[in-house]
């Protein structure tokens, strides 16, 4: 492709306006320059607190330089797309203990699809205006510091939460990425932090996930334990995690900034199954059948029908000693998988010790 003719000034706005008009609340325009950055991951790699996220240093230094990971790439376009459904009582679930607690990005459909396809549809239009060009799109997919990249494109800045904030969208946005080989103009990063001496996100992590601002220990995250985590939940956390069985969002629910997030307007990220208010009890009572019915299309999936079980039977054993709680726990006592049934006997020792208190 030639760019010797193309007005890459127009067609940055252009690009901006296309990417709105797919559904996106925000596009920015970055270099492929994440030096700070990388050596952040390195220190945090280094440190241990990925876990078992073998993947985060898989790839060297492939993440944290565009160019490494698709050649050509001369800039990189950086999207959000708000994820949060209409109110969906955060607060009043958590103080529920025996209704699931699902993270808010997950009640709808899977994001990936969604937010590929117009990725793709955006590429498309870009193509039928210059012609042929390399680029190629990532959706929480390959090994790219989308939050890094989001930063240095302006869409905001990383929170002590690790997670991007935005001062009109707070943070309950999915982030997505073209690659492109188009020296397109770049946005100006986002330089200055809005957290301020705010420590609510660091103070309210049930299980003191954070090390210190900017700085996680996914081993004691409860998204990483819930989701991505295969072994057994370590012992001495579970009766932090309460009713939260997929994903956590105490960080972003008493983030000042997401006073100004804005509800949803994808039908595919609404909840589906009731998901936003269901018994624990109910949930656990899904056959496998079940669960793969019900959750086809849906980030659910990620945890399989064995690790949904073990988190619901934390949640079981942190919630009130109801007949329909016990009933469902002793349900599942001799079920096929060790993991589910240590962690169902741990749930009825804690009713136990519950009784006998």
């Amino acid at each position: 492709m030639s760019t010797a003719t193309l007005d890459t000034t127009e067609l940055a706005d252009t690009i901006k306006q296309w990417g709105r008009e797919l559904g996106f609340q925000q596009v920015g325009i970055t270099g492929i320059d994440l030096g700070e950055h990388e050596a952040h991951l390195q220190r945090w790699l280094e440190a241990g607190y990925q876990g078992e996220m073998d993947y985060m240093a898989a790839h060297g230094s492939k993440r944290s330089r565009p160019a490494e990971l698709v050649p050509g790439t001369l800039r990189v376009i950086s999207l959000r797309m708000d994820y949060l459904p209409g109110d969906t009582r955060m607060t009043e679930r958590l103080g529920e203990p025996e209704r699931a607690y699902v993270s808010r990005y997950a009640l709808g459909r899977d994001y990936h699809k969604l937010i590929r396809k117009r990725l793709q549809q955006l590429a498309e239009r870009i193509e039928e205006r210059v012609g042929p060009f390399g680029y190629r799109a990532f959706v929480d997919s390959a090994p790219v510091l989308e939050k890094a990249v989001a930063q240095q494109a302006g869409l905001g800045w990383i929170g002590k939460n690790t997670l991007v904030l935005n001062r009109k969208a707070g943070s309950w946005f999915f982030l997505g990425e073209l690659f492109v080989d188009i020296p397109l103009p770049v946005d100006a990063p986002q330089e200055t932090s809005h957290c301020g001496s705010c420590s609510a996100c660091l103070d309210v992590c049930p299980t003191d996930a954070f090390v210190g601002p900017q700085l996680l220990d996914a081993r004691r995250c409860i998204s990483y334990l819930t989701i991505e985590h295969k072994g057994p939940i370590p012992v001495e956390l579970r009766a932090k995690i309460g009713n939260r069985v997929f994903g956590c969002d105490d960080c972003q629910i008493v983030c000042p900034w997401n006073r100004f997030a804005r509800p949803t307007e994808q039908p595919d990220f609404q909840p589906r199954h009731s998901l936003d208010n269901v018994e624990l009890a109910e949930l656990f009572r899904w056959s496998e059948e079940e669960f793969l019915s019900r959750t086809e299309g849906s980030p659910l999936r990620r945890a399989g029908y064995e690790r949904w079980l073990r988190n619901l039977a934390v949640g079981l054993g942190n919630a009130p000693s109801t007949i329909p709680v016990l009933e469902a726990l002793q349900s599942r006592r001799e079920h096929p998988s060790a993991l589910v049934r240590e962690h169902v006997d741990w749930a009825l020792a804690q009713h136990d010790a519950q009784r006998a208190s």
